[in-house]
């Protein structure tokens, strides 16, 4: 199913103005991947690294009945994820925490079946051990922009070379955890898809 069939017309509207700007809303063929899950799976919560002004999370809590945590380090940003979480009428279901998600995340507990990491991607590698802490048995991390426009792997531009590096680290540390099955999906800017591997058969998300 396209966006359009999933999503109310009036965040399909705030999405596509989001795309006018630097820093716009995940990428639609990639947030059709995360509804799909959404949709597919009964996550009982969901957190998300970098929520911007939550139109992702609006996206994902129109199509599931999930309770959502969103970490937000830009103030302005936060404000704004707050007000578009409270116009679609979502706010019983959602928290969102203002600041430094590498601060932020120690401090979480219990378990999520669906992490969207889509924060500042040098500390990718920062967050992965909080990352697999609070997911579930048989959840989902989905690390996003891990390509970074064929950088990654390919020849980046002087400035964004260590940024390269710290994204090739941390897919390295992703697929040679032998507690999760990854693979990269040629989605936007490139979508880590990560499942943590139930043990004795069990899931708990």
């Amino acid at each position: 199913m396209g966006l359009s069939e999933l999503l109310p017309p009036e965040l399909i509207s705030l999405r596509e103005e989001a795309k006018k700007v630097r820093d716009p809303a995940c990428a639609d063929e990639t947030l059709a991947y995360i509804l799909s899950l959404c949709v597919h799976n009964s996550y009982e919560r969901i957190l998300e690294i970098g929520a911007a002004e939550g139109l992702t999370a609006c996206a994902m809590l129109s199509v599931c009945g999930a309770d959502y945590t969103g970490i937000e380090l830009d103030p302005a940003r936060a404000a704004r994820a707050r007000e578009n979480v409270c116009a679609f009428g979502f706010s019983a279901r959602a928290r969102l925490l203002e600041g430094d998600a590498g601060e932020i995340l120690p401090m979480l507990g219990g378990r999520y079946g669906l992490i969207f990491l889509d924060g500042p991607k040098a500390a990718y590698r920062r967050y992965l051990p909080d990352c697999k802490r609070l997911l579930a048995e048989g959840g989902v991390l989905l690390s996003d922009d891990v390509l970074l426009f064929g950088w990654t792997f390919g020849e980046p531009p002087k400035k964004r070379r260590m940024l390269a590096v710290h994204i090739r680290e941390y897919l390295e540390a992703l697929q040679s955890d032998p507690d999760f099955s990854t693979e990269i999906l040629e989605l936007g800017e490139g979508l880590a898809v990560s499942v943590k591997k139930p043990k004795r058969g069990e899931t708990d998300v």
